[in-house]
């Protein structure tokens, strides 16, 4: 069993756009040759760059995890600026654990997969990884780990049980609403989404839904640009609730008061206590179509 590490340079298409093509690849091959490096220094394999990302392998999970959490630490205390304007350098992970098959310097294998998924879903800043990869990890790492719940990963057909790993600070509160305990038999049974406090709407176990989107067929309609004819599905599905993207642009989940968002481009994860979801763009921008959810 060996473990692999997918790691992408977030937003790098406004990098080119602001640098010109010339100055951008040549800071993103810097930056990636500098990330390789790092990444060797904690113990890991470049196995191969893909543009504005590299596969790395290790040995072992927690080891890999370990690499990924000094390198996001550099990042936020030491921030890299491209061309010294705009937002500084931020990168998504995702972290799989599998059998592995090297082949003349390459690796093949549903770990390969699993670990661009995670990569492809985590936010900026954010490390990615999955309970049925979760290998022996150390205490100090167990406790980082936060669940995000079941997910269906593209390509896969049952859904894949995702966690954060919280490196940064974060208040109790946010550690409290994300422990296991919160998928428990006891959670509740009422889903209700809001738009602007205004027009509320229930979903209830078992197994009723809840469209939202621009398109007149939905149950909750925004009209902004951004937002997709159907753009998300609420489904209850036993005694858990789930959001699923159906659309062009992605979605935004903001589960349980947490600042970092899970990013979902057609794929779907569980929802957790009350938080707010951002339709087709991150909630920060200007008049972001914003809804609300909580959990009775």
């Amino acid at each position: 069993m060996k473990t692999l590490v997918f790691c992408d340079l977030v937003a790098s298409t406004a990098l080119y756009e602001r640098m010109g093509n010339l100055a951008g690849s040549q800071f993103v091959t810097q930056l990636v040759s500098a990330l390789g490096n790092s990444f060797v220094r904690n113990g890991g394999k470049v196995i191969k760059t893909l543009g504005d990302g590299l596969f790395v392998l290790f040995a072992e999970h927690a080891q890999a995890l370990k690499a990924c959490v000094a390198i996001q630490k550099q990042l936020a205390e030491q921030p890299i600026v491209a061309g010294g304007s705009g937002a500084p350098v931020a990168l998504q992970m995702g972290v799989a654990c599998g059998d592995v098959v090297e082949i003349d310097g390459d690796c093949f294998g549903d770990a390969v997969n699993i670990a661009a998924r995670l990569s492809n879903l985590a936010g900026a800043g954010q490390i990615l990884t999955s309970t049925l990869e979760l290998g022996p990890v150390s205490t100090a790492l167990a406790d980082m780990l936060r669940p995000l719940g079941p997910i269906f990963l593209r390509g896969k057909t049952d859904s894949t049980e995702v966690f954060r790993l919280q490196w940064q600070q974060e208040p109790d509160t946010e550690a409290t609403l994300m422990r296991p305990s919160t998928f428990g038999l006891s959670g509740p049974m009422v889903l209700e989404v809001s738009a602007g406090g205004l027009e509320i709407h229930s979903v209830r176990t078992p197994n009723e839904t809840l469209v939202v989107g621009r398109g007149t067929g939905a149950g909750l309609v925004l009209t902004d640009p951004r937002v997709s004819r159907a753009h998300a599905t609420f489904e209850a599905r036993g005694n858990q609730f789930v959001v699923i993207d159906t659309s062009s642009y992605g979605t935004w989940v903001y589960n349980g008061g947490q600042a970092a968002p899970v990013l979902l481009r057609r794929t779907e994860c569980v929802l957790v206590g009350s938080g707010e979801i951002a339709l087709g763009c991150e909630r920060a921008e200007h008049d972001a179509p914003v809804i609300s959810f909580a959990l009775r």
